[in-house]
């Protein structure tokens, strides 16, 4: 009961901001006009993480990223459920914000500033550190990244985790070979087929991947942490209200 009331005062209190934030309107102030108009926020999520953004056994969606949608949907409507969410591809999130397809992408995405700087977007804060990893066969008798040289490594197309492999393995003078793949769904299939000795991705998604495999004991995933992933939703530059918005609502 406790829980309850505390996260009905949170509510409130986001719903008060919503209401603070509509009475000004600044030039470029559009997308909450919109999504008023349409009666639901379009929330851009990824195509299946666990503890992220996938469907549960009942089609319903679940997550961490897919809550912050609901919040914000709950600070507009007063409603939670008001939330269209439409699983994008790494490849395609970006050009979805950019495109008016989504209004807001909750999606296990890097805040970094060529994202902010060339993209037009902007990150409201940070949910979630994460960094990268390697996920590998248990019977490969590694138990250090910098073991890895010669292996090959599949990685995701349009992720920040393609340019930290190349740095990792150049600085540690290692030979590298990568398949890059568009998608999650396919990269965790070619690791499982055997096309690639290595996996790598933020350590939360490695773990939820894992899952995923027949034998997910018979895989492990290595101590290093290359990388510094700070995990948050994105809007596009140029809409204060909206922004301010989206950020007050992650932070409550």
């Amino acid at each position: 009961m406790a829980h309850f009331r505390k996260r009905t005062v949170i509510l409130v209190a986001v719903a008060l901001l919503a209401m603070v934030v509509a009475e000004h309107h600044p030039a470029g102030a559009q997308t909450l006009k919109a999504v008023k108009e349409r009666g639901t926020v379009n929330c851009g999520v990824s195509q299946g993480l666990l503890g992220f953004s996938s469907m549960d056994e009942k089609n319903a969606w679940t997550g961490f990223d897919v809550d912050i949608c609901r919040a914000l949907a709950a600070a507009i409507f007063g409603d939670p459920a008001k939330v269209t969410f439409m699983p994008l591809d790494a490849a395609a999130r970006f050009t979805a914000l950019q495109s008016n397809k989504i209004d807001v992408l909750s999606r296990n995405s890097t805040w970094t500033l060529s994202r902010e700087s060339s993209l037009g977007l902007i990150f409201a804060g940070v949910a979630y550190y994460d960094g990268q990893g390697f996920l590998l066969r248990r019977d490969a008798a590694i138990d250090t990244a910098l073991q890895l040289g010669g292996k090959t490594v599949c990685a995701q197309t349009g992720t920040t985790s393609e340019l930290n492999l190349v740095d990792y393995f150049r600085v540690n003078d290692m030979a590298l070979k990568v398949l890059s793949l568009g998608t999650a769904e396919e990269t965790l299939k070619a690791y499982d087929d055997r096309k690639c000795d290595v996996l790598t991705s933020d350590v939360s998604q490695l773990y939820a991947e894992r899952l995923k495999l027949a034998a997910p004991d018979s895989h492990i995933i290595l101590p290093e942490v290359i990388s510094k992933e700070p995990l948050g939703p994105a809007v596009r530059q140029g809409d204060d209200q909206w922004f301010n918005l989206v950020k007050w609502t992650l932070y409550h």
